[in-house]
């Protein structure tokens, strides 16, 4: 048996502590190993072992349950989201793939890039030159311009996303090398999926800090504190706490770089302090207009020297700023102006008859030799073998036949095309009253159609029935509530309703629809409407802080109604506690007000009872705590009304005090 190493254990540990590795993803993801963990995901290295490539997995994190919930990932949301990325092709951008869910935990496959981050680079070198620094930066905005050009907005542009690759020559100038943006869109497809997504405190725009929004210029904005970190080797704002720092950036302006790191060019300080302005409105509007400022930039650096170094006791000119043409061929952007040439085509290019002489001594020459024709002749062969092949494979050889897929649910659609080989886009999707959401109406190419392998299947699903939201016409005259809800495409039918009294909404205007502002409905569906009539013609005037009997006086007088509720409070016994409507509330007639009256035991003042009728006027005085001399009653109390009280309203007394009431009959 072979001996257990040193090796072996920790290889036996690593598979420990993370279960993933070593594992099948999808059938085909071969999980290598981890190269990386953040706030949003931990991406690993894996190998698609249909393809043959590697590529980077990133699995996202669960959400932490907030209280009283359990975390639940909205897959189907989030796979809207992630496939959305597919939208996105670009040399600076890292490739999206594909997506999935693993385990209940959805994942991203995108590009493998090899190289470092910019993080690690700064780790070791601190900061860059400015020809550096702007051959970088510009790069990165190039990729956030293509994804601000789709609708995307990165969110976490820092130095932990942008991927440094190597030259091909193995050069260390970062002027020549190629950078990669990664987790464009993550942020968007966490946030879907439910989860909250990670923002790094250092580059967070201002107005995200403050009201939680974000947009393309608050990509520009995290780009403008990446340059001033290249420039500089730190970033603007410290702070012990995260939130500390965060503030920071509503708070105070980012200095400019040449405060940090003495020397550098004004259109530095310009161009970081345009990106970063706290206001978004006053930035550059997305990466777009922010590269053609640098890229301006970097044209008019290109002419000065810019670094010098001091060799024994002379000074000697290093380098300059390159142009954005003196990068290599293979790392320039799309944008970028090729070399110029130095000769026209006429003067560098042979011409054809010096082709053709040349061709024709050429062939003399083989035909000459025994051993010429015979190698002649073999290629000719091979050619048109070449050629029978060739035509072969570009007309039938490289086709798959599409599958049906119509009908099919999302899910059964995708992987019936990955077990296909194919890939899959979806087209904006359609109403179809009878067809569930999701559900796949058109393919292109058509079922049985030819389809080149490995390429791409086009559906668009159903939207499911079409639904819209009730529009909020509260306050709105008449006139422009109809407009509104019969607006295209609503064409809803408003029907009015019986008017209502109202203390806010002036009369004539909607007081509320039914269904209410923010349901769903059909198009064409009815509404009806409300219409205020205004103020109610009696206003409820503040009885708070008086005897029952009084405010049932004030309130009845008016032509209210009184209803009373007796209630536990620290106020005099039969005082009015609370009221309900309110001091200036318009009603109508007869309306009920609710009195909550004390019903404190300790203490209070005689109420008035005289008219009332002896056995209620007996019973409220026992409620009170008080012991109740009836006077003059020879029968039924109820047929007697009080004639004389004593002591009078008003006069303070003490729990279980004794009070004499003197009834007479009634007449």
């Amino acid at each position: 048996m072979r001996a257990v190493t040193a090796l072996d254990c920790a290889a036996m540990d690593a598979q420990l502590a993370d279960p993933l590795l070593g594992s099948l993803v999808d059938g085909r993801l071969r999980i290598r190993g981890l190269v990386a963990r953040g706030g949003m995901t931990s991406v690993y290295a894996a190998v698609d072992e249909r393809l043959g490539r590697t590529v980077a997995v990133k699995m996202i994190h669960p959400p932490q349950p907030r209280r009283g919930q359990a975390a639940a990932f909205h897959t189907g949301r989030f796979a809207e989201e992630a496939t959305g990325l597919a939208r996105l092709t670009h040399p600076n951008v890292a490739a999206f793939y594909g997506q999935g869910v693993h385990d209940g935990v959805p994942y991203l496959v995108t590009e493998f890039v090899r190289g470092r981050t910019l993080r690690d680079i700064l780790d070791e070198r601190r900061r860059l030159a400015p020809a550096e620094a702007l051959a970088v930066i510009e790069q990165v905005l190039a990729a956030l311009a293509a994804a601000h050009r789709t609708g995307l907005v990165h969110r976490s542009v820092k130095p932990e996303n942008i991927m440094v690759a190597e030259a091909p020559g193995g050069g260390h100038d970062l002027a020549e090398a190629v950078v990669k943006v990664t987790d464009l869109g993550l942020a968007d497809a966490v946030e879907a999926g439910g989860a909250e997504p990670s923002i790094s405190a250092a580059y967070v725009a201002p107005e995200f800090v403050s009201d939680g929004h974000v947009d393309p210029r608050g990509d520009v904005y995290g780009a403008g504190i990446v340059l001033f970190e290249l420039l500089t080797g730190r970033a603007p704002f410290q702070g012990e706490r995260p939130v500390e720092v965060a503030w920071q950036h509503v708070e105070r302006d980012v200095p400019p770089p040449s405060q940090v790191v003495g020397g550098l060019p004004p259109v530095l300080d310009d161009l970081v302090a345009s990106a970063t302005r706290r206001a978004p409105g006053a930035r550059f509007m997305d990466a777009g207009a922010m590269l053609t400022a640098v890229q301006s930039a970097r044209h008019g650096l290109s002419s000065a020297t810019t670094r010098m170094r001091q060799v024994g006791q002379e000074t000697m000119i290093v380098s300059q700023v390159p142009a954005a043409t003196d990068r290599p061929s293979w790392a320039r952007l799309r944008d970028e102006p090729a070399e110029p040439r130095t000769r026209t085509a006429a003067a560098s290019a042979p011409s054809l008859a010096g082709l053709l002489e040349q061709a024709k001594q050429q062939y003399t020459r083989l035909m000459g030799d025994p051993r010429g024709r015979i190698a002649l002749m073999a290629g000719a062969a091979v050619l048109a073998l070449l050629v029978v092949f060739g035509g072969y494979y570009l007309a039938f050889g490289r086709y798959d036949t599409t599958p049906q897929l119509v009908n099919l649910t999302k899910e059964e659609a995708e992987a019936t095309l990955r077990g296909a080989g194919l890939q899959v886009v979806y087209a904006e999707p359609l109403f179809r009253e009878e067809v569930p959401k999701d559900v796949v109406l058109v393919q292109d190419p058509a079922a049985g159609a030819d389809v080149v392998s490995g390429g791409t299947v086009t559906l668009t699903l159903s939207a499911g029935p079409e639904r819209y939201l009730v529009p909020d016409v509260s306050g709105k005259p008449w006139d422009q509530a109809v407009a509104d809800l019969q607006a295209e495409p609503l064409k809803l039918k408003p029907v009015k309703a019986a008017d209502k009294y109202s203390d806010l909404v002036p009369k004539g205007s909607v007081l509320d629809t039914v269904p209410k502002a923010g349901e769903e409905v059909k198009i064409g569906a009815e509404i009806k409407v409300t219409l205020s009539k205004g103020r109610a013609p009696v206003t409820v005037p503040s009885v708070e802080g008086k005897l029952l009997t009084e405010a049932r006086s004030i309130l009845e007088g008016l032509g209210l109604r009184v209803e009373v509720e007796q209630v536990d409070s620290d106020k005099p016994f039969d005082t009015v506690v609370k009221q309900n409507p309110g001091l200036g509330t318009g009603v109508e007639r007869n309306a009920v007000v609710k009195l909550q009256v004390s019903k404190n035991p300790q203490g209070g003042v005689m109420p008035e009872v005289g008219n009332w009728n002896c056995q209620d006027a007996e019973n409220h005085l026992t409620a009170m705590g008080l012991r109740v001399d009836v006077r003059g009653v020879r029968g039924d109390k109820s047929q007697y009304r009080v004639e004389r009280q004593f002591p009078g309203a008003g006069f303070p007394l003490q729990p279980n005090q004794r009070v004499v009431i003197r009834c007479e009959e009634r007449r």
